[in-house]
């Protein structure tokens, strides 16, 4: 293969001065000098990038948030509350915003995309914010400055919420040019809005036969949101009448949540649809022949959504912030300030935290209320309590109408284990349609403080 072929995104940045710090300490940025002695003259794209973003001047200590989902609407809103002088910048390279929480119900017709959708413009509007759509192609946090693929801009904190990336090595799948078919034949769902659109596709097309779905193994966003897509699935194929059988693969030992009400909707409602199989780890996927292989066994299937272990977001490793003793290379933070280890002007949320908690999109949102207070506080000498978040899932199970089941859940800290436990757990596994109800007014009220309230 070519040296061209290889000329990757790290290599990219690199290249171009805008590697990132491996440290608290960290490596400068390249100057521009530097880069010309180095190719013989800066191109113009890449000049474009060297220079500061054409912004505002910010009016107070700058505050950029680099991730537009649950994790960073919220602090973005929340650090304007808590401190107005504030100057807050949310970045997202997606044009609006589609709510992963709540997308199942989607994909069995029982609410309409447009519930899920909100714009970033009326979410900054109404909080005094900034939102600036634009890819975030690395971070300098000697010199403090993000660096965007509209220019730098300079920062006095910064928020990371970037998400989660797809581990398709852990399935088995090396190469990247397996890995970019299985991603756009077979998406998992929860990266981006392509998928969840293939994904209906999929499943409105889908004439009989075998049907995949998996449960990944380690942390991952919403801990019932696989078995409750199963559900949701199987409900689809038997008002259809399908003539279907859902293969679902669990790289787990058992169902991780809500267990028993999700064997009782398995076995009740869908007995003639849904296979479960735990402790079936996939280690690899035959794209040519449509099958998966585990240890022992292979599984053909006709379709397929395979959701593969996933990371914290490639931008924390390239960072160089990543917690050595993390698998899943999410960022080595405090555990109660979520601030950078070494470096209180950086903080990391959401789904590459490190911290145990649920990647909800609920706990999301309380969270991010504590770290915008944590924050604010900081910038006046001053330090809050640690409280821990809070998580609510819904998890829908049958529809027409919608019915849900629900858990609500805080966590302690054990201080003779050193982890974190769950506190005040409380949990119903009965779904019915208030459940489903619930679930709908829940998602509402979030979005309305996320956006317009």
């Amino acid at each position: 293969m070519s040296d061209e072929k290889h000329f990757t995104r790290r290599r990219f940045l690199q290249f171009t001065g805008l590697g990132l710090t491996a440290g608290a300490a960290g490596a400068p940025v390249v100057a521009t000098a530097q880069l010309k002695d180095a190719v013989g003259g800066t191109p113009p794209a890449i000049a474009k990038l060297l220079r500061e973003a054409l912004l505002p001047q910010p009016k107070g200590a700058r505050v950029v948030v680099v991730g537009g989902g649950w994790s960073g609407l919220t602090i973005a809103k929340y650090l304007k509350r808590y401190n107005p002088a504030f100057d807050v910048l949310l970045i997202d390279k997606q044009p609006a915003f589609v709510s992963f929480p709540l997308s199942n119900s989607w994909l069995a017709d029982q609410i309409h995309l447009d519930f899920l959708s909100h714009s970033f413009f009326d979410a900054a509007d109404n909080h005094k914010y900034h939102f600036l759509q634009a890819t975030v192609l690395g971070v300098d946090r000697t010199s403090r400055k993000v660096y965007t693929d509209v220019g730098y801009i300079a920062y006095e904190y910064m928020v990371l919420a970037p998400g989660i990336d797809y581990d398709y090595g852990r399935i088995g799948v090396d190469d990247p040019e397996q890995q970019e078919l299985l991603f756009q034949h077979y998406p998992g769902g929860f990266v981006s809005t392509s998928e969840l659109l293939t994904i209906k596709h999929k499943i409105q097309s889908f004439k009989g036969g075998t049907f995949l779905l998996n449960v990944p193994s380690g942390d991952y966003r919403c801990t019932a949101a696989p078995y409750e897509r199963a559900c949701m699935v199987a409900a689809l194929f038997k008002k259809r009448r399908v003539r279907a059988k859902i293969l679902l693969l669990d790289m787990n030992t058992g169902i991780k949540i809500k267990k028993d009400g999700f064997h009782r909707a398995f076995d009740e409602l869908y007995k003639d649809y849904i296979e479960y199989l735990p402790s079936s780890e996939i280690s690899g996927v035959d794209l040519d022949g449509k099958a998966i292989t585990t240890e022992f066994d292979e599984y053909p299937f006709d379709d397929a959504i395979i959701y593969p272990p996933i990371r914290a977001s490639r931008l924390i490793e390239e960072a160089g912030i990543v917690n050595p003793r993390s698998p899943q290379m999410a960022a080595n933070t405090d555990p109660f300030r979520y601030h950078v280890v070494g470096d209180e002007h950086v903080y990391v949320t959401g789904d590459s935290r490190g911290q145990p908690f649920s990647k909800g999109g609920h706990t999301a949102h309380s969270e991010g209320k504590y770290v915008a207070e944590v924050i604010a506080a900081h910038a006046l000498g001053k330090e809050v309590a640690w409280r821990s978040p809070q998580t609510m899932c819904f998890s829908s199970v049958e529809i027409d109408p919608l019915q849900a089941m629900s858990i609500i859940t805080y966590y302690k800290f054990n201080k003779q284990t050193n982890v974190f436990d769950f506190d005040r757990t409380h949990m119903i596994e009965d779904w019915d349609i208030q459940g489903g109800q619930a679930s709908l007014a829940w998602a509402e009220g979030m979005f309305r403080d996320m956006f317009y309230r």
